[in-house]
């Protein structure tokens, strides 16, 4: 253990504080301040965070519920950010509970999701916070349908999603690449008249715009907003939710390959006598790809609600454009996964965010404090073409009107 583990109580501990977010929320946390206690299976990746002074480092399996109590215990940390992949979010919720510590993650599938929202009232008899999905989408798209929604009397149809894309045509793996395959693959859920339907994500693909990327390939996927907008605004009149991934061309072309050759799957071959999952050993090659030298992404996240407000149609279209920062480039547009979640831990270590229970982002995180920190860290949020947390530059309204003569939901 770092040599500091044993003498001081720090501010935050991440587990996969290795990994590509993990990283992301660690700088974040450490330039504004705190301290930070990395945890995760592998350390190669952080020892650099690691020169940092007030970091600290354990080894850590998820899979080991005692085994991360006894770290939260021994760190003392009082809120926990768990960067790993969503297949442990739950054994970290129920290490949380047990140690009596505020806990936020990335997200996970729908039916973790739903397991994790399930544990509200346990998380609030004890005083205690617990956000899951707090990186991009989920993450920013939830406080960005939050801030519309209370525009809003009624709503009717929500539409939401990513579109991304680079400005050298090369593969780099744009976030985790085991979600990503998922994203590719699994059946979709979509709620289309109030009723839940399924849809093959490589038979919905269409091409739209998107403001900074232009025009990209988009198809439905399965993601955990899906059940969490329709189950926080159901009440509200919400019959139609979808989510749609934007990939450019020449990722998705990469992607599939992954997926024809079988280098996606999970389940697990023999080699030299040893089973070994495809898709995790794929994880862990795609780590050690570097960035093309003056390699850069943008991200546009965004979210489209209709519904009716005084009696009359009402229209909103929020978006949070992401651009490659000059000192975080080897980051691409991972900083909108990182950086919200040391956001959001932030405001509730400092008491910004005081609601007590298990929830996503959406309900429980300040909007326009929220939209200031992403401004302070190169990020615009946009309704209706109008840039609402800093700057408006010049023509900022043409694309609106564009996107909304499409009317791209057919109901």
């Amino acid at each position: 253990l770092h040599s500091l583990f044993s003498i001081m109580q720090y501010d935050f501990l991440i587990l996969g504080g290795a990994g590509m977010q993990g990283r992301i929320a660690a700088r974040d946390l450490l330039e504004s301040g705190h301290s930070v206690f990395l945890a995760d299976l592998y350390k190669e990746k952080a020892e650099n965070l690691l020169k940092r002074p007030k970091t600290g480092f354990a080894f850590i399996d998820l899979r080991d519920i005692p085994a991360i109590v006894a770290l939260i215990k021994k760190v003392k940390a009082p809120v926990v950010l768990n960067c790993a992949e969503g297949d442990w979010d739950l054994n970290v919720y129920e290490a949380c509970l047990e140690t009596k510590t505020h806990v936020l993650d990335l997200g996970s599938d729908i039916p973790m999701t739903k397991k994790q929202i399930a544990m509200h009232a346990d998380f609030a008899k004890n005083d205690l916070i617990a956000i899951t999905g707090c990186g991009s989408t989920p993450g920013i798209n939830n406080v960005l349908l939050h801030h519309a929604h209370q525009l809003f009397d009624s709503l009717d149809t929500i539409e939401v999603g990513f579109a991304w894309d680079s400005n050298i045509k090369k593969f780099v793996v744009p976030f985790s690449i085991e979600s990503i395959i998922e994203e590719f693959t699994a059946p979709a859920a979509t709620i289309k008249d109030g009723q839940w339907i399924m849809k093959t994500p490589m038979e919905t693909i269409e091409e739209r715009e998107f403001r900074e990327i232009g025009k990209q390939k988009c198809f439905i996927v399965r993601h955990p907003e899906t059940f969490t907008f329709y189950h926080y605004n159901k009440k509200d009149g919400l019959k139609n939710l979808r989510f749609y991934a934007g990939f450019p061309d020449h990722s998705i072309n990469t992607i599939r390959t992954f997926i024809d050759t079988g280098l996606g799957s999970s389940d697990p071959v023999i080699v030299d006598g040893k089973e070994v999952a495809p898709d995790a050993t794929l994880t862990q090659v795609l780590k050690t790809l570097p960035y093309p030298e003056g390699y850069t992404e943008k991200e546009n996240l965004w979210v489209h609600v209709w519904g009716e407000k005084d009696g009359k149609p009402k229209e909103i279209l929020m978006e949070c454009i992401v651009n490659t920062l000059s000192d975080w480039q080897d980051a691409g547009c991972n900083i909108d996964i990182g950086m919200p979640a040391s956001i959001m831990a932030q405001m509730v270590k400092d008491g910004r965010i005081t609601a007590r229970g298990s929830y996503p982002p959406g309900p429980v995180v300040p909007t326009e404090e929220f939209f200031r920190e992403l401004h302070n860290r190169g990020m615009v949020v946009y309704q209706n073409g109008e840039i609402i947390n800093g700057k408006k530059p010049k023509k900022s309204k043409s694309f609106f009107k564009k996107i909304f003569q499409r009317r791209i939901f057919a109901k």
